[in-house]
């Protein structure tokens, strides 16, 4: 039991509901935290409530019952969204970003905890009223932004293999059709890391015609799971819509141009942004 000033509790109190995010809070547990009425502790949290939705950090909901409690749901504002994707935008059209055979190269936007953390935020907004069990991603770059949004959402990551490793055990794995290449390569899951049912987000760095996420929605059908929702921080917009094997997803930035002769990158905010 801690005895803290009140101005001291509330700043814990905040630090304590900003790492549970989705998560539901009972009362009691503060009131036995920090050893003060529940009464206190509701006054206390409208002030947080308040602060939370002034400054768009997200909503506090309450919850009424002896099984109630407070429960934080991260949210971006529309303005802070876009202009995250307006500054990606910038750093993805830098010149010295374009390699051999038009590709564009994002490594190092994917290893920055801060870029990450903030597109994680922004897919928990977008699927915060999706009912969610897990967050999925193909390994490997996929990685960072699949455990961003996961950590908003409060939910587990679950990674899909290229290639089956002895260390997961019993696996499922398919075969599926590169929609960028046009050539057949395999993915695998373990038997022991999806529930049967589940609902799942799909998260991935880039999408081109959408033959790798088209795969794992295959696979997730031999777990006889759903998907919840498809979220990519970067489509390609030079792929024909009929060439498109994915239609339902929300993008953060589409890149429509890249010419390696005038180091010219053309990128714009994704499609989140015409949805909202």
């Amino acid at each position: 039991m801690k005895k803290l000033k009140r101005s001291a509790r509330l700043v814990e109190m905040t630090q304590y509901l900003l790492s549970r995010p989705h998560t539901l809070i009972p009362l009691t547990t503060f009131a036995d935290r920090y050893g003060a009425a529940k009464s206190s502790i509701s006054e206390d949290l409208v002030i947080i409530k308040e602060v939370f939705e002034d400054e768009g950090m997200g909503e506090l909901m309450t919850m009424a019952g002896a099984a109630g409690g407070v429960k934080f749901i991260p949210r971006i504002p529309r303005e802070q969204a876009l202009i995250f994707a307006q500054e990606l935008c910038k750093q993805l059209q830098q010149k010295d970003r374009i390699l051999p055979g038009g590709y564009l190269y994002m490594s190092d936007l994917l290893g920055q905890p801060s870029l990450m953390n903030e597109a994680g935020k922004i897919f928990a907004t977008a699927f915060a009223n999706q009912d969610i069990d897990v967050v999925m991603t193909v390994e490997t770059k996929g990685i960072p932004l699949a455990y961003a949004t996961g950590a908003q959402l409060n939910l587990p990551v679950v990674l899909v293999r290229r290639d089956h490793q002895v260390t997961e055990g019993s696996a499922v794995s398919i075969n599926y059709v590169s929609g960028s290449h046009k050539s057949i390569h395999t993915m695998s899951l373990s038997r022991r890391a999806l529930k049967e049912k589940s609902k799942v987000l799909i998260v991935d760095d880039f999408m081109k015609a959408g033959g790798t996420i088209q795969g794992m929605v295959d696979l997730l059908a031999e777990f006889d799971a759903e998907v919840a929702g498809v979220g990519v921080l970067v489509e390609s917009g030079a792929v024909e819509s009929e060439e498109r094997l994915l239609h339902d997803y929300v993008s953060l930035a589409i890149l429509t141009g890249v010419d390696s002769k005038s180091k010219e990158i053309d990128v714009n905010p994704g499609n989140y942004f015409n949805k909202r």
